[in-house]
């Protein structure tokens, strides 16, 4: 499917996403939600890869509440840049080992509740007009709300269809 570049489109493929992912996710028995990936991949569980995803959504809404507000937003995350992305996803990775699944897949609606607001509240011109806002230097808005849903959402579900050697339900 292709990028979106639209509202409309960015609104129904990042729905469509997430609940195909969701839907993936729910599929499993709960036994079979909390077991382990095999060795090699960073995230090593189902929750591990819905807290991923939860935290990139709140980097985003940072991002956007400062950027909205004329200010330069530090990123990815204060203490890393775009080239250090491994050691942020694992500091992601660690801060939510304690987290029950239960409670980051309820983290994770809440947060992608807030990013669809976030497009609906947007115009087409302002979500994909390249260089709009300082703040997104020479993307759009659009571009890295595509990157915080969509995309992330289809990465996710095919990673924990890979880890668990499954076809899609």
């Amino acid at each position: 499917m292709p990028r979106p570049a639209i509202k409309k489109d960015l609104l129904q493929q990042s729905q469509e996403n997430f609940n195909r992912l969701i839907g993936l996710v729910d599929a499993f028995p709960p036994s079979a939600q909390e077991a382990p990936f095999p060795e090699g991949t960073l995230n090593r569980n189902i929750r591990d890869v819905l807290a991923h995803l939860h935290h990139w959504h709140l980097l985003f809404l940072d991002w956007y509440e400062v950027g909205m507000d004329a200010r330069k937003p530090i990123m990815p995350a204060p203490g890393y840049t775009w080239k250090t992305l491994p050691e942020l996803n694992r500091a992601i990775w660690n801060q939510y080992q304690y987290t029950p699944l239960q409670e980051v897949k309820l983290l994770l609606h809440a947060s992608f509740q807030k990013l669809r607001s976030i497009i609906e509240r947007h115009s087409d011109e302002e979500l994909f007009e390249k260089k709009r806002y300082p703040w997104t230097g020479s993307t759009s808005l659009g571009a890295y709300l595509v990157s915080a849903t969509s995309s992330h959402y289809d990465w996710a579900y095919k990673l924990i269809r890979r880890c668990k050697n499954t076809s899609p339900p």
